[in-house]
């Protein structure tokens, strides 16, 4: 830490001098108070994890936050993927937010017995999270090292783990273990065996990166340069870390058999027969304009009992797809659930473009094992095709498409084998409605290691958040295929949150993950009880008796003193809205508060749903960094409706008047309630949020000060869309501005901090919109701080910045909201 601090330092202060400022702004980092920081260091609550057979539970509980120096190892940036060339690990999850945390503990627990394991992880060890073999006796997981991912195995029973001999992982596109035949084995991905070392850039052979285009549309995500390909040097180096070797492991011996050859493995999927598996392989040329997953790429079947391989598809550079839409040729390849090996897999027939209208956007088609012959199409959707839902029963599957024009989803009953049957309409709905969101299939994992929906008899179940007007109620039903009625098998109740995790081994028996406002979350084992009313709601639906079977305390009791609830008011032309009301401890009914208003404006294309409430008030209260101010004696209206609704190919029109409208509906209520003094209210968002931040503090008065974190704030810089607007800047000049807060640097007089991870590689917010931004409000005589956190992504990941972000708010608030001034 000292050295990395002393680096930072020396650089600001050179920095300093060249920008003629009167004291560094970096002079390492701050921390909040004591009682904030004992909170946002608390560890959070374990993952649960039913194993397939319902015999076990695994609880699994994360790091809080690694530490700055961790964060700050030296990584390669190489077209969207961010790896650490010391052990070949990713830098970055998947969705490029942070470092994976590293699991802390892993606990076994028998749920018949209840009796609790403890797994013991090697000292200094860097888990992933673990993977259920399909009968449930084993899980494997990654284990980061200085060197190295390696494989380990547990053992259900005991909790005895160890390491596979003989095995490094190249995790760097994921797909890395799989569950093979069964649970007999598993295929990895691995650093291929004497690759030697890697590339050495020649420096009599840089050269400048040329890019060309020769005509035609090219309309892509505006990336961050620093995490493209630049040059034939990252090409190489690209090409090195990426190339893996397949190999089969066996779980018992652990002996380890390589199959097929080398090459730069994307996606890899196992056919339930244990022998074919389909790989997606990344070809060269590189592109310098677009991340990886728009490279050529081919796919093909790799036969793991002889090293053989089916070319299925050979596909070109997608640099060229339309917003919103999808490359042209084969895509979502999956397997048949119910056959040894039989592909699945759609093509669009509108080139990809929703702005093309044609009697059916996609075909499907089907391939079975030996793929000798052609494919056959068994399927055309009217909108786009979004996958099959498979049941055990080989004659009985859902097919579900979406229409990204309407935000509407049709789910129907099929036969895969009768392609002319166009079957029944299950649902056919808003992708935004939630009320009457039906749920999710419950599945479970076949012995071949495959996933069908759990169905008893011709009934399947389903598992859902339970959203109402009073907040969410997660729910168990039961689905008959025959009649498609539905029968309530669990509810959570009024005053806590219980969801659905899994059925367990003894007939008639569940899972459920339960907790409340002074309850942790814990697991209970439930049974299905005989037929009743609720007595609130007066609804038929099956009771049930529960016994807790885990047993995780609260570590932060201090935080159950904060009270909250879901309040519920309209907007000026009538939309219902919603927020959640936290006071602090201590808080008096009848005590104005200063408040701090937090939320994340989202996109609808009806009022009907963009009304519906969502979340809950009876949940375990954690404190992300925002919301610890409470314990600084701040009001958090939180989670507010900021709902933009319209036709999705123009809502964007009027952005800026219902972010306006949406904000003045929630101060006014928050201050008619008795608890907030409308005179020291501040705003804060993240990444779309802190677009909403800056946008309110630039045309309204309704806040004191603001404070924006990982922001956008000029949209002509993403000028091929953002959020759900599809047209280009040029298409839509005038949109682009209202909604950027940059144009109206000059209007913005109530103070705006400004914070950005320095490696954001978000598409939309890279960190010169921050430092833009800045620049804009300080030249037009505005009041703001910029504060760039070192090596941080998106969302911020070390423990050091996450405490200097808090610092940061508290800070900023109390002097420009809490304390400040009467009348300014």
């Amino acid at each position: 830490m000292k050295n990395l601090r002393t680096f930072w330092r020396a650089m600001c202060c050179v920095a300093a001098v060249a920008l003629q400022c009167s004291a560094p702004a970096f002079a390492g980092y701050d921390q909040p108070p004591e009682n904030l920081l004992r909170v946002l260091k608390a560890p959070p609550p374990p993952s649960p994890s039913v194993d397939p057979t319902g015999r076990r539970l695994l609880l699994t509980t994360s790091q809080t936050y690694p530490s700055i120096e961790r964060v700050a190892r030296p990584y390669l940036k190489l077209a969207g993927v961010r790896l650490e060339p010391a052990n070949r690990s990713r830098h970055d999850t998947p969705a490029g937010y942070g470092i994976p945390a590293c699991v802390a503990d892993f606990t076994l627990v028998d749920i018949a017995d209840g009796k609790a394991t403890r797994v013991a992880l090697p000292a200094g060890a860097c888990p992933g999270g673990a993977l259920w073999s399909p009968d449930g006796n084993r899980f494997a997981f990654q284990n980061v090292t200085p060197t190295g991912v390696e494989l380990w195995l547990g053992d259900a029973a005991s909790g005895q783990i160890h390491k596979v001999a003989g095995v490094q992982l190249n995790p760097i596109f994921g797909s890395t273990v799989l569950w093979l035949q069964g649970s007999h084995s598993l295929l990895v991905k691995k650093v291929p065996d004497n690759q030697g070392p890697a590339p050495v850039e020649d420096a009599a052979a840089i050269g400048p990166d040329i890019q060309q285009s020769l005509g035609g549309k090219g309309q892509s995500s505006t990336y961050e340069a620093r995490d493209l390909l630049t040059s034939t040097f990252d090409e190489a180096l690209f090409a090195y870390y990426g190339t893996s070797q397949l190999a089969v492991v066996d779980a018992a011996s652990g002996s380890v058999r390589n199959v097929g050859q080398p090459a730069i493995y994307n996606a890899v999927d196992a056919a339930p027969d244990g022998v074919y598996v389909l790989i997606d392989a990344i070809q060269p040329p590189f592109s310098h304009t677009v991340t990886y997953q728009r490279f050529p790429h081919s796919v093909a079947v790799l036969d793991v009992a002889d090293g053989t391989s089916r070319a299925l598809a050979n596909l070109p550079l997608a640099d060229r797809v339309p917003v919103h839409g999808v490359p042209e040729g084969p895509i979502n390849f999956d397997w048949r659930a119910t056959e040894p090996a039989t592909l699945i897999w759609s093509e669009a027939l509108d080139k990809g473009d929703w702005n093309v209208d044609v009697p059916a956007r996609d075909k499907v088609l089907a391939w079975k094992a030996p793929f000798s012959g052609k494919p056959v199409e068994i399927a055309r959707t009217r909108q786009r095709f979004a996958g099959y839902a498979w049941t055990p029963n080989p004659a009985l599957a859902f097919l579900q498409e979406y229409d990204e024009n309407r935000h509407w989803t049709t789910t129907r009953i099929v036969d895969v084998d009768k392609p002319g049957d166009p079957g029944r309409v299950l649902w056919d709905m808003s992708s935004d409605e939630l009320y009457k969101d039906p749920g999710n299939f419950v599945y479970r994992i076949l012995p071949n290691g495959a996933y069908a929906m759990r169905m008893e008899g011709d009934a399947v179940f389903l598992s859902g958040s339970g959203a109402s007007p009073q907040g969410d109620r997660p729910f168990l039903d039961r689905l008959n295929l025959t009649t498609l009625a539905t029968e309530r098998l669990f509810r959570s109740g009024h005053d806590d949150y219980d969801v659905f995790l899994g059925f367990a081994a003894v007939p008639g028996t569940f899972l459920s993950w339960h907790q409340s406002l002074t309850d942790p979350p814990n697991a209970f084992v439930r049974t299905l009880g005989e037929h009743a009313k609720d007595a609130v709601a007066g609804e038929a639906q099956f009771a049930s008796t529960g016994k807790q079977l885990t047993q995780v305390a609260d570590p932060t009791p201090e935080v159950r003193q904060i009270r909250k609830q879901l309040v519920t008011y309209k907007r000026a032309d009538g939309l219902n809205l919603s927020f959640t009301l936290y006071t602090p401890p201590g808080y008096k009914p009848g005590q104005r508060l200063p408040a701090i208003l937090y939320a994340y404006p989202a996109d609808y294309a009806s009022s009907e749903q963009a009304g519906q409430v969502s979340g809950s008030q009876n949940t375990f209260t954690r404190l992300p960094p925002y919301r610890l101010l409470l314990l600084a004696g701040y009001a958090i209206i939180d989670n507010a409706s900021f709902p933009i609704v319209g036709d999705p190919k123009t809502a964007y029109d009027t952005y800026l008047e219902q972010l306006e409208a949406d904000a003045k509906a929630a101060v006014d209520k928050a201050v008619e309630m008795g608890v907030v003094d409308r005179d020291r209210i501040g705003v804060t968002g993240h990444s779309h949020g802190a677009l909403m931040t800056a946008n309110l503090v630039a045309h309204t008065d309704l806040f004191k000060a603001g404070v924006a974190t990982s922001g956008s704030y000029n949209k002509t810089l993403t000028p091929f869309g953002f959020q759900n607007e599809r047209r280009s800047v040029w298409a839509a000049p005038e949109v682009y501005r209202k909604a950027s807060p940059f144009f109206y640097a000059d209007q913005i007089k109530h103070p705006l901090l400004l914070i950005h991870g320095d490696d954001d590689a978000n598409p939309g917010t890279q960190p010169i919109q921050s430092v833009k931004m800045y620049q804009a409000i300080r030249g037009n005589g505005g009041i703001a701080r910029l504060v760039m956190l070192p090596h941080e992504p998106h969302w911020y990941t070390a423990l050091e910045s996450n405490e200097q972000e808090v610092y940061e708010m508290l800070n900023w608030f109390d002097t420009y909201v809490k304390n400040a001034p009467a009348g300014k």
